[in-house]
């Protein structure tokens, strides 16, 4: 699987979010979040499209994209990677650190729990 750049990313989330986009609404979308120019995010998506990350239709006169790439399939991948490289694949070193840099809600922790049960009762 292809790795995503940041910018790529921010594109993939509006997509996964909204569906299928022309390359207007993308980038008023990212534009309300910062500033950026729309003949920079019409290339983004040109080039994401040659990588696969992102199909287009041309049957009408405004392109419209669809992520082409799974959003779980994605975070996954790039997870993996991250965990490969940053943590010497250590899940353990990897959640101590998430869980130690983050205000984690009761509800969070709850759900961590109940994650953990589940992950050791499918192991016995």
């Amino acid at each position: 699987m292809l790795k995503p750049t940041e910018a790529e990313l921010e594109i993939l989330h509006v997509l996964w979010q909204q569906g299928s986009c022309t390359v207007r609404f993308v980038h008023e979308t990212l534009h309300a979040q910062k500033d950026v120019g729309y003949t920079t995010t019409l290339k983004l998506m040109q080039i994401m499209a040659e990588k696969g990350l992102v199909r287009r239709n041309v049957e009408s006169r405004t392109h419209v994209y669809e992520a082409a790439i799974n959003e779980t399939e994605a975070q996954g991948e790039l997870l993996r990677g991250f965990l490969h490289t940053a943590f010497r694949g250590s899940a353990m070193k990897l959640v101590m650190q998430a869980l130690g840099n983050h205000k984690t809600s009761r509800e969070e922790l709850d759900e961590i729990r109940k994650f953990i049960e589940n992950m050791e009762g499918d192991n016995q």
